[in-house]
């Protein structure tokens, strides 16, 4: 990539960028680890994503339950935290919420993860929900199932010592803004709470920050994302150049009275114009317009 081209799309994130009047951002900001293309299949990428976040002063990682997994199964997890002295968040896992015959299994497989993740340091498990056919899917004919596995899964999770919440998601069973609030007004919040994505909730057609501000009070993490809708990254943007009100969601979220896990997060893109390192980069500046500050 061209220094003028990534030094213009640093210039624009910096440049939407709004600061906000708050004196003081309380709020630690931390990255996962998927414009790095660090995915279950590809749990080797995890090193230099750590790596180039711990360099560029964030907070924390998440990244997939199973990728944590397989670095722990072969004993190497933790030297790698140690190694970046980055800590790990959370871990991302995706469960069956329509299917109760995969109920017991799906339960037995979260409990390990979510004990590697609290070996490890993590204190959240985010959980998303499975994938379907949009067209096809009568989502008032799964709502029960939902909420009964989502309950389930949750109490399973804090059991196992860390927190949980659900992470809606475009093309799974919990996708359109009604069905968020419908999930989230029926499960017992004390064990599930809210942990959004808001760039997918801007691409599936919600006020992100409406969504945000309605559920303040039970939304415990969430994946800071923007959204344009452009020809990279599933059509999202680093922070700073898309659509997503992030000041007014960070605004908001700074004064909750309870603890809150802020990661940001890119998809990762072939041919991108710029490297996962350079979007993180980018990212930075628009927070550090916003008043965060970071390592180093």
């Amino acid at each position: 990539m061209h220094r003028r081209t990534f030094n213009k799309s640093l210039a624009l994130g910096l440049g939407t960028a709004v600061v906000s009047n708050a004196a003081e951002r309380r709020l630690k900001i931390g990255y996962t680890a998927l414009v790095w293309s660090v995915l279950p299949r590809s749990p080797e990428h995890l090193e230099p994503a750590v790596k180039d976040m711990a360099d560029l002063g964030f907070h924390s990682f998440e990244t997939f339950a199973e990728v944590l997994e397989t670095w722990d199964d072969k004993g190497t997890l933790g030297d790698l935290i140690a190694r970046h002295k980055i800590p790990l968040r959370s871990g991302y896992q995706t469960v069956n919420v329509i299917d109760p015959a995969a109920r017991k299994e799906t339960i037995e497989r979260i409990v390990h993860r979510a004990k590697v993740i609290r070996k490890h340091g993590g204190s959240f498990m985010v959980l998303a929900p499975n994938s379907v056919k949009r067209a096809e899917f009568k989502f008032a004919e799964h709502k029960n199932n939902i909420v009964s596995a989502l309950n389930e899964y949750s109490k399973a999770v804090n059991d196992a010592g860390i927190g949980t919440g659900l992470h809606q998601h475009t093309g799974t069973a919990i996708d359109s803004e009604d069905e968020v609030y419908a999930v989230m007004r029926a499960v017992d919040t004390r064990h599930c709470k809210f942990a959004p994505d808001v760039g997918q909730l801007q691409k599936g057609g919600s006020d992100a920050a409406k969504v945000v501000k309605d559920f303040a009070s039970i939304l415990v993490h969430m994946h800071l994302k923007d959204f344009t809708g452009g020809q990279y990254f599933a059509g999202y943007c680093p922070l700073g150049q898309g659509k997503v009100d992030l000041a007014g969601i960070l605004d908001t979220m700074e004064k909750a009275s309870h603890s809150v896990s802020i990661m940001v997060e890119l998809d990762p893109s072939p041919n991108a114009p710029t490297s996962p390192r350079q979007t993180a980069e980018i990212s930075k500046a628009f927070l550090v317009k916003q008043g965060y500050k970071f390592h180093g």
